[in-house]
């Protein structure tokens, strides 16, 4: 304890520099895991939190007997895998593509182009989708009249609803992620290039032998944030591109829509604080788990 006040007293100004990021995070981070005893009681407002009678682990029977738990989870996980490995796929390669672009201004506006939609809400994504995939009116069905093809209902169709949430996830998402990768190349020192140059080593084998290897550390610290979150949806692509339409539940129903849903329905929030504490034990034993991987094969891409 001496040694941890002679460390304060002499770092004074760092810790007094770090005191509003503590602040925000124990106001908001770690005040807030009190409402995880929602979980165990039995709600009741005219008697708020703490007076609320105990329910044991009833709120979690009801989720887990509801039938829809498991179909929920797979989608969550699944969904989440699938966005993980397409949008690092496609940032990875779309940052070395624009490395290699030799046109500044080019290069720019292609960057701006790719970072816009990130800047977009869902809520407006979801109009956009709405109007290009509306049965009557929309643009994509007007193609296909036009093209002398039949009309397709997408909003009543589960497997169109599969490639077009990971379409749009990609749509949003890779724009920033390239940007990160980006910088992580801009990073590596430019005489590696030039003495595999001299070397007389082609594109490919730079890419495959200095870039590559060099966005390793990026890579798996992005992984490891994302796997982090492996059991939490999008909430916002979910809900307002698909909406609550129960024929395309089993292609998109997600826990955090059907935690949503249920909420909005039942007010039950004991069950719903309870699918939440679910969701947050799952996602911090599959940290825990990657991280062990990550630190027995290279412990110094570890996050702890």
């Amino acid at each position: 304890m001496k040694a941890v006040i002679k460390e304060i007293k002499k770092k004074k100004i760092l810790f007094l520099m770090l005191m509003p990021a503590f602040i925000h995070v124990f106001i908001f981070s770690y005040l807030p895991m009190a409402g995880a005893i929602l979980a165990f009681k039995r709600f009741q407002y005219n008697l708020g939190i703490f007076k609320s009678p105990w329910a044991g682990f009833s709120n979690f029977r009801f989720f887990f007997i509801s039938g829809d738990a498991f179909r929920v989870t797979v989608n969550t996980l699944m969904y989440n895998l699938i966005f993980i490995t397409v949008n690092n796929f496609l940032e990875i390669s779309f940052a070395i593509i624009l490395s290699e672009l030799s046109g500044r201004i080019f290069k720019k506006i292609t960057q701006s182009v790719m970072f816009l939609p990130y800047f977009i809400s869902w809520v407006i994504a979801g109009v956009i989708v709405y109007n290009f995939f509306n049965y009557e009116f929309g643009v994509f069905n007007g193609i296909r009249r036009a093209l002398g093809l039949e009309p397709v209902d997408v909003y009543n169709s589960a497997n169109w609803w599969r490639v077009l949430l990971v379409f749009f996830s990609a749509w949003k998402n890779v724009g920033y992620g390239t940007i990160i990768y980006l910088s992580a190349i801009m990073g590596i020192e430019q005489e590696m290039f030039d003495a595999a140059e001299i070397d007389g080593a082609n594109l490919y084998q730079r890419i495959r032998h200095i870039m590559l290897p060099s966005l390793v550390p990026t890579m798996v610290m992005l992984l490891l944030l994302a796997v982090s979150n492996i059991f939490r949806g999008d909430f916002g692509l979910f809900y307002q591109l698909v909406g609550t339409n129960p024929l395309v539940y089993d292609a998109t129903d997600i826990i955090d829509t059907y935690v949503f849903r249920s909420l909005m329905t039942s007010s039950d929030i004991g069950m719903a604080a309870a699918a939440g504490l679910y969701q947050s034990v799952m996602c911090f034993i599959t940290i825990l788990v990657v991280n062990k991987i990550v630190k027995s094969v290279h412990s110094d891409y570890a996050l702890f």
